[in-house]
């Protein structure tokens, strides 16, 4: 009978002491900080439903009325912003959508266009042909500026634009954001940012 050689066992390799897990915490935040770095290339910013977007008035107007969002929801503030125009003035689409309302609030005529992402703007005092439904590019002429009742004792146009049902700074759409003021708040935004009796 044939007697088999007992196979010697092999050497184990010294691999070390087991990783920590402060080593695999900062492969975990590393892998983490490579991903928000990807989807920041591959996803849209912020401001990137603003591409496309122009001014709603011909030449570039003067901002005459600054944006000052109530500190409530249901308060009073200015929840838009008044650009410098003369009654007449041709008011156009700052970016292609669909108009949603036109007719009159209150004593004052309103345009809203719908323009898709939840995103939709309001203009005041303006009248237009349009009807509700029909579909507009951008730049092209929606309606008229009308009346003084926004901007007494002169004339402006009033631009709103809200994003899924809450109001925000239609400037953030066309680039013309200023930078952020740290305080003391400068008079002229102190006081647009008091309570008016101005529709939204």
């Amino acid at each position: 009978m044939a007697v088999r050689p007992v196979p010697r066992p092999r050497p184990r390799r010294d691999l070390g002491p087991p990783r920590s897990r402060t080593v695999r915490s900062g492969a975990v935040r590393t892998g983490a900080l490579m991903l928000v770095l990807v989807l920041g290339v591959w996803l849209p910013s912020p401001g990137a439903a603003a591409q496309g977007w122009t001014w709603p008035l011909s030449p570039r107007p003067a901002v005459v009325g600054e944006w000052a969002p109530p500190a409530q929801r249901w308060a009073q503030g200015h929840r838009g912003v008044d650009l410098g125009a003369g009654p007449g003035a041709t008011v156009r689409a700052p970016a292609a959508g669909t108009v949603s309302f036109t007719g009159f609030v209150v004593d004052r005529p309103v345009l809203t266009l719908d323009h898709g992402g939840g995103l939709r703007s309001s203009f005041e005092p303006v009248e237009s042909g349009l009807a509700a439904g029909d579909r507009v590019r951008r730049g092209q002429a929606v309606g008229v500026l009308r009346g003084r009742g926004h901007c007494d004792p002169g004339a402006c146009l009033h631009w709103g634009v809200r994003r899924d049902g809450d109001y925000v700074n239609p400037l953030q759409f066309v680039g013309a954001l200023e930078p952020s003021v740290l305080l003391p708040v400068p008079e002229r935004l102190r006081a647009a940012a008091q309570p008016s009796l101005s529709l939204p």
